[in-house]
């Protein structure tokens, strides 16, 4: 039998291995996500400097490659045009404005001081992006602290505009598939939220309240879940509005935003449900009856996300459309039953629960496709029983 300092060292040996596996593991992911757009950057510098070298016939022109890098950069939802042409003209406006400066003012530390000072103040006037004014200022003051180009006044100004024009049509050519990270961001939500669901299915049928607050817990981990897939989104809205490439999928795209908009205000619902399961069950019994329908109508409530999510997974327009009207039947099936007395449920408490329980199916249907009039349509009237 192994001694307590014995096992205590190779229990942090195995806690470090596994931490290790998994930022190894989220290492990779995150690598593979960003390769293509890894690719598309080093081209864009490699072909800004080519460009500048070998045509324009300036010396060492690292402007260029940087204008390039920066432009496109690593984006959520792949490459956004705004983001990239305000990073273009932030870029470029930085270094026009340190070449223009410079010779007026000349080099120096003093100089470069009102330089930036001036392009930071001249960028909050021009735009209130982050992202711009960061730009705007770092080149200006590069270009002020930096040896002299041989290339004349505005040679860096020059390889500057080279950069952001590769990276903007690099851009618009061969963006990445603009479905693809919407969909992975879809999926973990589809997951969490299915996950959540049936969490509360079990504390239901188990009357564990402790089970309901950790639904709720994983509920309100969902949030940025959704603002990643919002985010996404109008970055592939870009993407397909302005690149030939993927036009062809902007219907597509335009499904996934009406669907997560939907979707987001069902999890909200969720939130709110499993809040109030959990100080239901803290304080009230319910009956075998209530308790078996309501669990049961929660399970199906899952089932049907987690083919809601399988509908948004697909490109296939028949097999996207198969899974939606899979989706759509479970959801009739689970809102036909939502009504307290045929549910078995005498309790004001457990009442709320399936009042809460029915505008979320409302949701879930209309992410599924269905107009808000017919899905209400589908719920029972209460005290029908």
């Amino acid at each position: 039998m192994a001694s307590p300092e014995a096992a205590g060292p190779r229990s942090r040996l195995r806690r470090v291995a596994a931490l290790a596996r998994r930022r190894v593991r989220t290492g990779w992911a995150r690598m593979s996500a960003g390769f293509f757009q890894a690719v598309q950057m080093t081209v864009a510098a490699v072909s800004a400097y080519v460009i500048a070298e070998r045509l324009l016939g300036h010396h060492g022109p690292i402007f260029a490659a940087t204008a390039a890098l920066v432009s496109l950069g690593y984006a959520k939802g792949g490459v956004r045009y705004r983001r990239v042409l305000e990073v273009s003209l932030g870029c470029t406006l930085g270094i026009v404005m340190g070449d223009l400066l410079i010779t007026v003012l000349g080099p120096g530390e003093w100089q470069a001081a009102v330089v930036l000072l001036v392009s930071l103040l001249l960028a909050r006037f021009l735009d209130n992006g982050v992202i711009f004014t960061t730009q705007m200022g770092l080149q200006s003051v590069l270009v002020v602290l930096l040896p002299p180009s041989q290339d004349g006044v505005f040679g860096r100004s020059l390889d500057a505009v080279v950069g952001c024009l590769c990276a903007l049509v690099l851009a618009y050519i061969v963006p990445q598939d603009p479905r693809r990270e919407p969909r992975q961001d879809l999926g973990k939500l589809i997951g969490e939220f299915t996950q959540m669901l049936t969490d509360c299915s079990h504390a239901v049928a188990d009357s564990d309240a402790t089970l309901a607050w950790h639904a709720l817990v994983r509920g309100r981990q969902t949030q940025p879940l959704v603002d990643s897939v919002r985010t996404g989104l109008k970055g592939s809205r870009e993407i397909t509005h302005a690149s030939p490439l993927y036009r062809r999928h902007r219907h597509e795209i335009d499904e996934l935003s009406e669907s997560i908009r939907y979707l987001d205000l069902a999890v909200r619902n969720s939130r709110v449900f499993a809040r109030r399961l959990a100080a239901v069950l803290n304080r009230v019994t319910l009956a075998d009856e209530a308790i078996a329908s309501l669990s049961e109508a929660l399970a199906d409530v899952s089932d049907a996300v987690l083919s809601l999510g399988h509908a948004l997974a697909v490109s296939h327009e028949p097999t996207r459309e198969s899974y939606l009207r899979q989706t759509r039947n479970e959801l009739i099936s689970v809102a036909q039953r939502l009504e307290p007395g045929a549910m078995g449920i005498r309790t004001m408490e457990g009442e709320a629960l399936v009042l809460l329980l029915r505008p979320m199916v409302v949701d879930l249907l209309e992410a599924a496709g269905v107009s808000h009039e017919n899905a209400a349509k589908q719920l029972p009237p209460l005290g029908a029983q």
